[in-house]
């Protein structure tokens, strides 16, 4: 069993790289990809736990591209983490979270909800901060009930605090990660939230230009689905990968490797992950 989608306190997770490793290790994982958002900072740290441990480390990112409608992550395996033209777009994604930040503070001040920037920094880990830190900073001071009722009230898309940030459209991000020697894999294609006819039609139009694979196993996806986008990877020529999207404490019911207690990716999944980045960089 293994998990090629967790969060660390780099980016909106609440465990260090090591302490995930730890997990994995005891939960039995053969192997664990580290997929923050947006920053590959936690990288060197995931590598330096798994030297001696059982569980093999890999690489990865998860990068957010434009889409009209949902959410579109595009994950990166076995990427270089030094790659200049990584680190600068990387960068770059980092510096339009930033002003994005400072909008959404904006928001919710002008909205009577009195937060100060330090509040969110409280919340934050390592490195990148988002959603869910103001999210935190809101219960902390008990202006909202929970976190879900902070998104759902506040910081989702359309709500009165939400603001838009900078992204990379699909096709860079393949590329992007192509050029750090990666394999692109769609994430958690449901949530695209796309009829199954035209979600399938842009599944082929990203294979087009360069996708290595589609997230078939996934938390919240239901057994259909698994073997719906299954279907559609031997039909594309793409890999199948899968993983829980742990983020810890702030996804209290999700659990590495099992997600909500049924997922099991197989331990193949890694086997032809590996040979697809062959496959593509020798």
């Amino acid at each position: 069993m293994i998990d090629l989608h967790t969060h660390s306190i780099y980016s909106d997770g609440t465990n260090t790289p090591a302490e995930l490793v730890q997990m994995a290790e005891e939960r039995g994982l053969k192997a664990l990809a580290l997929t923050d958002h947006d920053t590959v900072g936690g990288v060197i740290p995931l590598l330096d736990a798994a030297v001696d441990s059982t569980v093999e480390a890999v690489p990865g990112i998860e990068l957010s591209a434009e889409c009209e409608r949902g959410t579109m992550h595009i994950l990166g395996y076995y990427i270089d983490h030094t790659s200049e033209a990584l680190l600068k777009k990387v960068d770059t994604v980092r510096e339009g979270r930033d002003e994005r930040n400072q909008e959404i503070l904006k928001k919710l001040n002008k909205l009577g909800y009195r937060l100060m920037w330090s509040d969110v920094v409280e919340q934050a880990g390592a490195d990148v901060i988002g959603r869910p830190h103001f999210a935190g900073a809101l219960v902390d001071k008990k202006l909202v009930k929970n976190k879900k009722s902070a998104f759902d009230l506040l910081l989702a898309k359309g709500r009165p605090a939400y603001a838009e940030r900078y992204r990379y459209s699909a096709r860079e991000c393949i590329e992007l990660i192509h050029q750090a020697g990666g394999v692109s894999v769609l994430a958690h294609p449901a949530t695209l939230y796309l009829p199954m006819d035209q979600l399938k039609g842009l599944v082929k139009g990203l294979a087009a230009i360069g996708l290595g694979g589609i997230e078939a196993h996934y938390a919240e996806h239901h057994p259909e689905n698994i073997n719906r986008f299954k279907g559609w990877a031997y039909e594309m020529g793409l890999v199948c990968t899968g993983g829980t999207d742990y983020h810890g404490k702030n996804t209290p019911d999700l659990n590495l490797g099992t997600g909500f207690g049924k997922l099991r990716v197989p331990d193949e999944v890694l086997d032809n992950l590996k040979a697809t980045r062959r496959k593509l960089f020798g």
